[in-house]
């Protein structure tokens, strides 16, 4: 095996063939020494029993700080399948699964995580239904004691109150084809709203349950101070879905809100001045503020539009450079 380095300060080694996958297990991993070995074993017995699909995994090792490395070059003289990535410093699921993704051969491409909460034995259904062309995109929904029950219930309830996707557990075990991955934008945790983009995009999404086990070692790497930071995303990605394409029909509107304000409170300051025989100050500074606000937002969202068109030509570039990294990668130059 040789070892590859990306631009972006990630390197991972590839299996020597060139054979192709039909599904890539994307599994992100900070500090899971404990829980590899058994993962890739449980792994191995649920491909083998679904002979007719050609798996792999990749397993990132997102800056762990115990034996994660080492374990996982032990692992790959043992299992062909699998495919070893490294960050050198911790750097989040998202940008593991960016790494993943770029490492990865599968047309199909699962999200799981190494903890063994979830067990390997269910890939197989997760994939069937996108490699029959019935879905783009399966998720699990947890069946079984989970610990974070509530955080999680209201998560959902506000995921689907705002992005009326019609599925009852957005942050989950997850498959989805190849194209979704390639659409979604590099920004920090917003694989939490994969499916809400994938959606948007007219993508298809349907569900399956799945068992939630007790994590087998370790532990978990989330806690309530993740609460504000998942409700200012979802806030984010909301505003990135509704205006994103579009940011003057947001600023442009509340800039022409405030402008229509302002000219129907100077008309009303003028009438009372020529009929009362006096000025009222307050009226005044509200013209003054609605035209100022009015011409900020507005000028705002002229620019918003110019960010937009950069971002889409970014977008186009960067599936371009992924495209022929990973063709490199494959050739192993």
């Amino acid at each position: 095996m040789t070892l590859g380095t990306h631009s972006m300060g990630a390197s991972y080694t590839p299996v020597a063939d060139s054979a192709e996958v039909d599904v890539s297990v994307l599994v992100p991993a900070k500090d899971e020494a404990e829980n590899l070995p058994l993962f890739m074993e449980l792994a191995a017995a649920a491909f083998a029993s679904h002979a007719g699909v050609r798996y792999e995994v990749v397993v990132v090792d997102d800056g762990s700080e115990d034996d994660t490395w080492r374990v996982l070059q032990e692992l790959q003289s043992r299992y062909p399948f699998l495919r070893a990535a490294r960050h050198r410093t911790k750097r989040g699921i998202a940008d593991a699964l960016r790494t993943g993704y770029l490492a990865s051969r599968g047309r199909v491409l699962v999200f799981y995580p190494a903890d063994l909460q979830f067990k390997p034995e269910d890939i197989p259904r997760l994939v069937a239904p996108i490699l029959a062309d019935e879905s783009d995109m399966v998720t699990g929904y947890k069946q079984g004691k989970y610990e974070k029950a509530f955080v999680s219930r209201i998560y959902n309830g506000l995921s689907r109150a705002f992005f009326k996707v019609p599925v009852r557990d957005l942050n989950n075990v997850k498959a989805y084809r190849r194209e979704v991955m390639a659409a979604l934008p590099v920004r920090p945790d917003w694989h939490r709203y994969m499916i809400v983009i994938a959606a948007a995009q007219g993508f298809s999404v349907s569900e399956i349950p799945v068992p939630l086990y007790p994590r087998h070692a370790g532990k978990s790497k989330f806690g309530l101070s993740r609460i504000p930071i998942g409700v200012l995303d979802m806030l984010s990605v909301w505003f990135e879905l509704k205006f994103g394409q579009k940011p003057l029909l947001a600023f442009g509107m509340l800039g022409a809100a405030l402008f229509f304000v302002g000219f129907v409170t100077g008309i009303v300051a003028v009438l009372y001045r020529i009929l009362a025989g006096v000025g009222f100050r307050p009226l005044l500074t509200l013209v003054e503020l609605c035209l100022l606000l009015g011409g900020l937002l507005f000028a705002t969202g002229l620019l918003g539009e110019l960010i937009a068109g950069l971002r889409a030509e970014l977008r186009e570039m960067r599936r371009q450079l992924d495209e022929l990294r990973a063709d490199r990668d494959r050739r192993g130059e």
